[in-house]
């Protein structure tokens, strides 16, 4: 019975491990599709007769309907199942790609992007709650976040590589057909080996008046940011729909305090780890994010690149957050705490950007600019799994895919706000050098340069915010009682704790 026991309880631990590979494939082929369309939109533009102003809507479409629906879709696993939801949006996804792939005009391929960004929230806002859940353990979710993490950074610089070759090789139709393989596979693994939570919603009225407000107050919001380059921070129509994103904002935290079955419990906004901890991710993600747009934008603009060089510049990131993400990273958190890892880790990307931020136009590649990609990412890398670990640390079972989903949005909507902020700034720098009589490689280089070191400012704040606010989580114990993020063991499992 024992060694039966050992080998029931050997097979869980290993299904877990295949579970996280199939999740972080899922977010793989989503967040291929941050950086992969970039690439492609000159010859979209071309192909479709896009005007230069609706062409924005490619990438707009996607990220309004993922940034908005995600707060939604995180609960909507802790009510109906985060498996069920999970593959719902990898097989929405997909349908999706599909429709993206063959869209015979620019109005048909902006609406695709749409069901593609909404298909997106689905799934990507319960992973962190499906991660969490089968990783009660701090060692062994410190190792499952890590991967989590590379495969998004990994991903993103994946995406403009891999942008490159099929635009330029084949054609840009197959920049959405690659999405196919990953999420058949995807959904065929993941229906087998993710376990499922026990939905809360049986029996319940579900609040959709909620999940109305919340999901267009998002949608203001995040139109707000992405127009604000074009409107200003201070235009009229900036003001506007921002004070609408407020109002519905408003309207649904007052809502939500009345009802008994809402569908945000207010209860989640009083976990301070939770919360604190998207606050320095915010930070984290404002300076480091914007390494990847604006500074493919620097390398095609100033130094002249195309989208496959791009790509190869970006590895050195890639692979030095392998190397965190291989172990090191866990073994870190193990040794030194996650509050000490987070802290020292945050230094990687302030120090990169910093670096970044002096690069000339004519700077080889070894060793300035491979150094400051590498310190992005072994920081990130180092930062980011104990970041996780905090955030979810004080987070009840029933709740984690709405905690999952808060995660997400701080990363999408940080991500927006820096880049708008500091797209801005860039863009104002290199204008006044302009008009002060400056070249126009000088300038824009100049423009780029302190939009890295605003970003690596922004970084450091992080790091304050961490040191002096973030409480280390507390050892848990090995029950399920003292385990607050962990779910009641599945009927295979507590057969073999009691044989």
């Amino acid at each position: 019975m024992e060694a039966t026991a050992k080998t029931i309880a050997r097979d869980s631990d290993r299904r877990r491990w295949i579970a996280l590979f199939v999740v972080c494939l899922g977010q793989l082929m989503i967040i291929l599709d941050t950086t992969i369309v970039n690439v492609a939109l000159p010859s979209i533009q071309s192909d479709l007769h896009f005007s230069q102003s609706s062409l924005t809507w490619v990438i707009d479409g996607y990220l309004i309907t993922f940034g908005s629906l995600l707060l939604l879709a995180g609960r909507l696993g802790d009510l109906f199942g985060r498996k069920r939801i999970f593959l719902l949006g990898v097989a929405a996804f997909v349908a999706a790609s599909i429709l993206c792939g063959i869209a015979p005009s620019g109005t048909a391929l902006v609406v695709a992007r749409f069901l593609q960004g909404a298909a997106a929230a689905l799934a990507s806002a319960v992973i962190i709650a499906i991660i969490a859940v089968e990783f009660p353990e701090p060692a062994d979710r410190a190792k499952a976040m890590s991967l989590y993490t590379f495969v998004i950074a990994g991903g993103a610089s994946l995406g403009l590589l891999l942008g490159g070759v099929l635009t330029e090789a084949i054609s840009w139709h197959w920049i959405f057909f690659v999405n196919l393989p990953i999420g058949l596979v995807t959904y065929v693994l993941g229906r087998s080996l993710i376990a499922e939570n026990e939905g809360i919603a049986a029996g319940e009225r579900i609040d959709w008046l909620g999940s109305v407000l919340i999901t267009a107050s998002s949608i203001a919001l995040i139109y707000t940011l992405i127009k604000i380059p074009d409107w200003g921070w201070t235009g009229e129509r900036t003001l506007a729909l921002a004070g609408i994103s407020v109002a519905l904002l408003i309207a649904f935290v007052a809502f939500e305090a009345r009802i008994s079955n809402p569908i945000m419990p207010l209860r989640v906004l009083g976990l301070r780890s939770l919360v604190t901890a998207n606050l320095v991710r915010g930070f984290l993600v404002t300076g480091a994010y914007s390494t990847f747009f604006l500074g493919s934008l620097y390398f095609e603009h100033v130094r002249g690149m195309t989208p496959i060089q791009i790509g190869l510049a970006f590895l050195a990131m890639s692979v030095s957050l392998a190397i965190m993400s291989a172990g090191l990273a866990a073994r870190l958190v193990e040794r030194f705490g996650p509050k000490r890892t987070l802290v020292v880790g945050i230094a990687g990307p302030v120090l990169g950007l910093l670096l970044f931020s002096q690069v000339g136009e004519h700077t080889p590649y070894f060793p300035a600019i491979f150094a400051s990609f590498a310190l992005l990412g072994l920081g990130f890398g180092a930062a980011n799994p104990p970041l996780m670990l905090i955030a979810m640390d004080d987070v009840p079972a029933k709740d984690a895919g709405l905690a999952s989903g808060t995660i997400q949005v701080s990363i999408q909507l940080s991500a927006a706000i820096g880049l708008a902020a500091l797209g801005t700034i860039a863009t104002d720098r290199t204008n006044a050098l302009r008009a002060a009589g400056e070249g126009a490689t000088q300038a824009l280089s100049s423009g780029y340069h302190l939009a890295f070191l605003i970003g690596a400012g922004a970084a450091a704040v992080g790091i304050v915010i961490a040191a002096l606010a973030l409480k280390a989580p507390q050892p848990q114990l090995e029950s399920v009682d003292a385990a607050p993020d962990r779910e009641a063991p599945r009927v295979d499992e507590a057969e073999a704790q009691a044989a």
